[in-house]
């Protein structure tokens, strides 16, 4: 069972590396570029953020537009009794009343509108920002996840030969059973390990497929994972978009406060019409101005909440200013730090880890070491490879958070 198992976990995995490297030959390989295309087509989060957008926009036509007038028909003196008997002895009146806005309300609600639409382009382009984020991070676990699968196979086959060559050894008399023991061991948890690292494959691989909207099967290109130095990463806006939209609201919160100044300031409505008096032809203008009277709400209060409101997005854009430095003093140190440990990994060790493994290796075919050196060394090669690309993993990671960071809604690599 073990057997038949440990057949299946490699058979698939070399189908899947086929269908790959045929994807590859066809040049249908994912890049990451394609997939940030992709994934921003169909993103809800974006489409919602668009939608928002759009609503802005109407909402500075909408504030730019005057109130309408008013169309008034009145019938004074009718269905009494006598000569006001039905409608025709009564007095008919035909008016026009339109609004007159005074302290430029037009102008300030427009200000407050288009300050809301500039808040709501940064929201988009955060949005961007977020998924092109979520992408890169699921586009980088996805290449990790593929080459941890292909150190597991070679550990696997490693194992498995172990296993064959210390049985071997056992029937010839060279070795104690025991040794055989060991290797099957061995060769079990690497065929454990290997199954693992196939779903994991997998598992990032839909992780892409829901972001993206590609089918499967597929496969990417990823020649930038294995690069620790001279990789280009976009430049953002440099102030970092939380910053930019703090700093927005406190442009709309100013546009409020002098929106809140100018409704203390009464609208006039003007009316003009034409009155006919009774069954005679007589008629008369007739003209109004109405005025309202703020005695019980004046706009002081208003006016305090904008300024309130405006002292809060002040001090949130402090706040944001401070939390940016902090931020980007911190993803600087772990993008340096990662790439310390991509170096370190990706040199000298690993290089040391591979000779030792081939030095027992041939030392325990020939008899010279024993198997647990060869066990050792096994080990200590598959843990050197694992910890190089989760180094690897890290470095592409904290790149990629330091991009957003920035603001940049661009990925970080050129395919």
């Amino acid at each position: 069972m073990r057997i038949r198992i440990s057949v299946f976990i490699i058979a698939t995995l070399l189908a899947t590396t086929a269908v790959a490297q045929s994807a590859v030959e066809n040049g249908t390989a994912l890049t990451l570029r394609e997939a940030v295309a992709k994934a921003q087509l169909q993103a809800p989060a974006l489409q919602g953020a668009d939608a928002a957008v759009r609503a802005a926009e109407a909402n500075v036509q909408l504030s730019g537009l005057r109130p309408n007038p008013t169309l008034s028909l009145e019938a004074e003196n009718v269905m009494g009794s006598g000569r006001y008997t039905g409608l025709g002895g009564g007095e008919k009146t035909a008016s026009f009343s339109i609004p007159l806005e005074l302290g430029g309300k037009r102008q300030a609600r427009v200000g407050v509108a288009r300050a809301e639409r500039t808040a709501a382009g940064i929201g988009a382009r955060a949005a961007q920002a977020d998924l092109t984020l979520q992408v890169t991070e699921a586009f980088v676990s996805l290449a990790a996840s593929e080459r941890h699968a292909q150190i597991a196979k070679t550990s696997h086959a490693l194992a498995e030969r172990a296993f064959h060559a210390a049985r071997e050894r056992v029937r010839a008399g060279k070795a104690s059973p025991i040794e055989e023991q060991r290797a099957d061991v061995l060769r079990i948890n690497t065929e454990v390990r290997l199954g693992k690292a196939v779903r994991a494959a997998e598992l990032a691989q839909s992780n892409v497929v829901r972001l993206t909207g590609v089918a499967k099967p597929f496969t990417i290109a990823s020649p930038w994972f294995e690069h620790v130095e001279h990789i280009e990463t976009p430049a953002g806006s440099g102030a970092g978009l939380a910053i930019v939209a703090a700093e927005t609201e406190v442009d709309a919160a100013y546009a409020r406060i002098i929106a809140a100044r100018s409704d203390r300031i009464p609208d006039v409505t003007l009316t003009a019409g034409m009155r006919r008096y009774g069954e005679t032809s007589d008629k008369a203008a007739v003209l109004g101005l109405s005025i309202p009277l703020p005695l019980f709400n004046p706009g002081t209060a208003a006016v305090s909440r904008s300024r309130a409101e405006y002292d809060r997005a002040v001090a949130a854009r402090r706040a944001a200013g401070l939390a940016f430095e902090q931020s980007m003093e911190q993803a600087n140190a772990e993008v340096a730090d990662a790439a310390a440990a991509a170096r370190a990994a990706n040199g000298p060790a690993l290089a040391a880890a591979e000779e030792a493994a081939r030095i027992a290796r041939l030392g325990y075919r020939e008899g010279k070491f024993p198997q647990l050196e060869l066990i050792e060394a096994e080990r200590s090669l598959a843990e050197t490879r694992q910890q190089s690309v989760d180094a690897l993993t890290a470095l592409h990671t904290a790149r990629a958070r330091l991009a957003r960071l920035q603001g940049s809604n661009s990925p970080i690599y050129k395919d």
